[in-house]
């Protein structure tokens, strides 16, 4: 049985099968194939993505009873991942209720309420005049987001509004609203309030929170600064630790909920926090990206070891560094947009390393032909490359220099991931978010 206590045993190895709608999850596939074990990836949107690294299988359902843990890498698996568990498989990832959370925006503040958290005013749409007119009529400060199921290159689309009357938002969607209306069908205005942007996360093994749980600081603009087009993520700073008051205030409390629905996986609560309080945002009830593979620079466990235990409802002391984390990733034109012109000119681009170290180097889109790496797929994200330390400026240096040994013509990353740590700590200690608590049920967890 897996116990993660860190015995030189030998560790059996399992059969895994991972199932998805875009090429998300082949970092992860891939360490839990350089463990050892053995590995199907069905991806339904693929192309050339990972070609050469690992077995790609054209279908999926035939191999469930195959694989010793099936994990879903996304959203929109829910009823599929809660009907296999029925039958009694190893399932990560997914469920009805969780994807739910996610996918509704409306559902999820709901049950943040209900939960007691201090949620943001918030008001749903699916038709944009009527939006703008409640934007006239109410002036402030508001966040555009996407909700119900929108495609991956739209799910992180954001209007964030920086003006007190709320123009700059309602002209954003006045001019751009054909666009938003044949990519986004429903829609969320929430009430701005500024703060540190900080999600308090946890592995759930279908009973309880795993822990150490994380402490995560994304960055979503394309350039340093907070400058630029929304992009998916271009990097992540990250710590782990006991559970603490941000923690307890969010996050901990849909343990409950989440033993009901028999989720199993990763699941994340992004927040507002300042002196007053702290605001929920959003719900990511799957593996988030990069985080996955930042995770991967903190965590000491076998991934194969600790997947299968989790899947089975076992309890895991998951082992960590102490410390800090960071991810930069890495990517070429166009990205974050689309245009299949700019996608043909990068396609097929040798990614080199000036010296043969793979330390701290994790997959995007990639493929390795006769031993090259090389660019793939159409999402221009390419590369992850992460670096720990005592400090975040020593996680800073060891990632950036890694950085250094990398080869990619017009290569594209934010040089600032865990530059505002030292501001953004200096306010969370004071505010006292980051004081550990009694956990659960008034012991701590050792």
């Amino acid at each position: 049985m897996a116990n993660g206590n860190g015995n030189h045993t030998e560790i059996k190895k399992y059969k895994f099968l991972f199932v998805s709608w875009e090429a998300l999850s082949g970092d992860l596939a891939w360490k839990i194939k350089n463990e050892g074990h053995e590995v199907k990836c069905y991806i339904k949107n693929v192309t050339d993505e990972y070609d050469g690294i690992l077995e790609k299988v054209p279908e999926w359902e035939s191999l469930t009873d195959w694989a010793d843990v099936i994990i879903f890498d996304d959203t929109g698996f829910g009823k599929e991942a809660d009907q296999l568990r029925k039958k009694g498989k190893a399932v990560i990832g997914g469920s009805i209720y969780t994807d739910k959370l996610e996918m509704d925006r409306e559902f999820g503040q709901a049950e943040m309420k209900r939960l007691g958290m201090l949620t943001l005013p918030s008001w749903d749409f699916d038709d944009y005049d009527k939006a703008l007119e409640f934007l006239k009529e109410n002036p402030g400060r508001y966040v555009y987001k996407p909700s119900g199921k929108v495609s991956s290159e739209w799910r992180g689309f954001l209007l964030l509004g920086k003006e007190e009357d709320g123009k700059d938002v309602y002209e954003a969607i006045e001019s751009n609203k054909k666009v938003l209306a044949k990519n986004i069908k429903h829609f969320q205005l929430q009430k701005h309030v500024s703060g540190v942007e900080v999600g308090a996360s946890a592995f759930f093994n279908g009973e309880k929170f795993i822990t150490p749980t994380l402490i995560a600081f994304e960055h979503k603009r394309l350039f340093p600064g907070e400058i630029g087009p929304l992009t998916g993520e271009m990097g992540t700073s990250m710590f782990w630790c006991e559970p603490n008051v941000l923690f307890k205030e969010t996050t901990g409390k849909m343990e409950e909920d989440l033993r009901k629905a028999g989720y199993v996986g990763y699941i994340d609560i992004n927040c507002i926090v300042n002196g007053r309080g702290i605001y929920p945002l959003e719900f990511t009830s799957r593996f988030g990206y990069p985080t996955i593979s930042i995770q991967q620079e903190g965590i000491l466990s076998e991934w194969g070891e600790f997947f299968y235990a989790i899947a089975n409802h076992q309890n895991y002391q998951l082992r960590t560094k102490r410390g800090f984390q960071i991810g930069v990733v890495i990517v070429v034109p166009p990205f974050p947009f689309e245009d299949p012109s700019e996608v043909e000119l990068y396609r097929e681009l040798s990614i080199l390393f000036k010296k043969p170290n793979l330390e701290g180097v994790h997959l995007g889109d990639v493929k390795i032909t006769d031993g090259v790496w090389r660019t793939a797929g159409g999402a221009s994200y390419h590369l992850v490359i992460t670096g720990s330390g005592t400090t975040m400026e020593e996680a800073r240096k060891q990632a950036y220099t890694r950085i250094e040994n990398i080869m990619l013509v017009n290569m594209i990353y934010r040089t600032d991931i865990g530059a505002t740590w030292s501001d953004d700590s200096d306010r969370l200690r004071t505010w006292g978010y980051l004081d550990q608590v009694l956990w659960p049920q008034g012991s701590k967890i050792k």
